[in-house]
């Protein structure tokens, strides 16, 4: 399919900048706003990755700080959707020993060059849209993201700014949801006010995070404790990206339907939920089954969404 053509292609030149597509929108800066464009085409790459939160300070009388949480393992990251002034990164892990790798479907962020409104999380597992003004659109970029199942994430408005030599994205704080490593675990906190900083490195790039974990069902918000992250995006040549390449070009039809229909469902509803309770793995565990059999050829990518919007209307 188109969608499965446009990532290979874009997995063939995965380093550089991407072309500039056409523009049909008006760019008051276009120097800024090319170096914004490079900043963002740059996150796509082969990646060794590792993820480190550390809780820093405690907000609440008789909270104890939680150990240190560190993972990693390699990612791919490409270029899925680029229109000049949106583009879209799909990030797939490649995970296990070299001989039998695991492919995950991870995260996806959408970039919008100066939008008219943005998603927002609002607590639960439910979401609005939110309108931008003017004025703070103009010139920024708001990232969306998204998880496994392309159900959104969080999203927020921000400027890129390039100054000595060093392109970063810094938003004001948004909430979020809880990440799964603490939504399996632990109860005793409802959303995230987080800073999600991106950062463009010598030799790739980190997501910084300056979360603060809230409490909800009192009148206003009770901060619980402080929590700083890292995710270190370094360029690899250590592991081999085929199998993601391969489940990509397999599922990429597939996925661009169950894109349109979380977007068909933001575009009718100001605001939306998932009606599951903490981790919505009833959802997108089937939606990711789904996937398998599209790639193994067991169903067209039509055929899996037909089964797909069973889910969706399940939840």
């Amino acid at each position: 399919g188109a969608s499965a053509f446009a990532f290979v292609t874009a997995c063939q030149t995965a380093q550089q900048a991407a072309p500039a597509a056409t523009q049909a929108f008006n760019v008051q800066n276009e120097t800024a706003f090319t170096q914004d464009r490079d900043a963002i085409l740059a996150m796509a790459g082969d990646y060794r990755v590792r993820f480190d939160f550390t809780e820093t300070l405690p907000l609440l009388a008789g909270y104890e700080l939680a150990e240190e949480k560190i993972s990693g393992g390699f990612e791919v990251v490409r270029v899925i959707e680029d229109e000049g002034d949106f583009i879209s990164l799909q990030h797939i892990l490649v995970v296990g020993p070299e001989e039998a790798p695991v492919v995950v479907k991870h995260w996806r962020q959408d970039w919008q060059y100066e939008p008219s409104s943005v998603m927002v999380f609002i607590g639960g597992n439910a979401w609005e849209m939110r309108n931008v003004p003017t004025e703070t659109a103009s010139g920024s970029w708001s990232q969306t993201v998204y998880q496994v199942d392309d159900a959104p994430r969080y999203g927020a408005v921000g400027r890129w700014t390039h100054h000595a030599g060093v392109s970063q994205w810094v938003p004001p704080a948004e909430w979020r949801p809880l990440p799964r490593r603490d939504m399996t675990t632990r109860d005793d906190y409802h959303t995230i006010s987080a800073i999600n900083q991106h950062t463009i490195t010598p030799d790739g790039w980190a997501h910084e995070q300056n979360n603060t974990k809230l409490i909800l069902g009192h009148d206003a918000p009770v901060a619980l404790v402080r929590e700083l992250g890292i995710n270190t995006y370094r360029h690899s040549t250590d592991f081999d990206p085929s199998p993601a390449l391969e489940y990509w070009t397999a599922t990429a039809d597939y996925w661009a339907l169950i894109r349109d229909e979380w977007a068909r469902i933001a575009r009718e509803n100001e605001q939306f939920a998932i009606s599951v309770t903490g981790e919505t793995d009833e959802m997108y565990g089937p939606l990711l089954t789904i996937a398998e059999d599209v790639m193994n050829g067991v169903l067209s990518a039509e055929a899996g969404f037909e089964e797909a919007k069973g889910v969706f209307s399940e939840y």
